[in-house]
């Protein structure tokens, strides 16, 4: 196989994660094809434009793990960031400034640049090899964005970072440095052995995977920590229920999702960990071939 061809298979699994995240329905608090959730200046033709507009990012992403030659593989991040950059840009304007898949231009991105990097070194991809590789591309990561926060003006700051400075928690950075344990502990086995329709696998990966998490979008939006052990007791309850292929689970799960669009509540975060997951369990699927 090609370099173009394994790239063009890369990018259009990075683009189906996208597509396949936001088709699933009913999400708590999030956009799917019969509602916008909380967030009300979204629909679902939102994402479907933000998704195609990534697609020259992903591309770039996969071509720079393709032409990775050096040892430090922190420089191969380094590479991405500025790509990250412009694909925002390009998110932005495909949008009218709406904020769709920031979170996944990040983590998806690195993924995409990673398989790359591991193909073009031919060796067979595992998930232990892509994890590696994530943490060998990131392992500086929050002592290089999280240092001399305090000298930052507060209009200078990031989400990412005034998380941090409120409540300690190092987000989407620390999970990412970490090799995305939650993704590669805890959601990629749970929808590999799982069954069924796709998209009752699917929000039921999204349940264990906000079980397992601290969605930054959700303690931002909800305003404290406290929110995490009350999403946690609704989940068990969902699964205790029989989860999403259940009559009364899914019943649950609806009631939910208005509970947290009323509240303005969202599983932002854990959404993007999905996209993440979906990308690899494509990647995995039909890697080697």
């Amino acid at each position: 196989m090609t370099n173009e061809v394994r790239a063009k298979k890369n990018v259009h699994n990075a683009l189906k994660s996208l597509l396949y995240e936001v088709s699933v329905t009913p999400k708590p608090g999030l956009v799917d094809p019969s509602s916008h959730g909380a967030h009300p200046d979204m629909t679902v033709f939102t994402f479907i434009d933000s998704s195609l507009s990534l697609e020259q990012y992903f591309y770039e992403c996969a071509a720079a793990g393709f032409n990775f030659t050096g040892t430090d593989l922190t420089q191969l991040f380094r590479k991405l960031r500025p790509l990250g950059i412009q694909a925002e840009k390009e998110m932005f304007l495909a949008t009218k400034n709406i904020n769709t898949h920031k979170g996944a231009i990040f983590s998806v991105g690195i993924a995409v640049a990673a398989v790359g990097y591991l193909e073009q070194t031919n060796k067979a991809l595992d998930a232990f090899l892509i994890r590696t590789t994530i943490r060998d591309m990131l392992v500086d990561l929050i002592s290089t964005d999280f240092n001399n926060l305090t000298d930052k003006a507060e209009n200078e700051l990031t989400a990412g970072e005034r998380h941090f400075l409120k409540y300690g928690k190092s987000g989407i950075r620390g999970e990412a440095q970490a090799g995305f344990p939650v993704v590669f502990e805890h959601a990629l086995p749970f929808f590999k052995a799982s069954s069924g329709p796709i998209n009752e696998r699917l929000l039921d990966t999204l349940m264990i995977i906000a079980r397992n998490s601290e969605d930054s979008n959700l303690i931002k939006r909800a305003g404290n920590l406290a929110i995490l052990d009350w999403l946690h007791e609704q989940i068990d309850c969902f699964f205790d229920l029989g989860g999403s292929q259940t009559s009364a689970g899914k019943a649950f799960l609806r009631q939910l999702d208005v509970i947290f669009s009323e509240n303005q509540l969202s599983l932002g975060g854990s959404a993007d960990l999905l996209i993440l997951t979906v990308f690899l369990s494509l990647t995995l699927s039909t890697a080697n071939q």
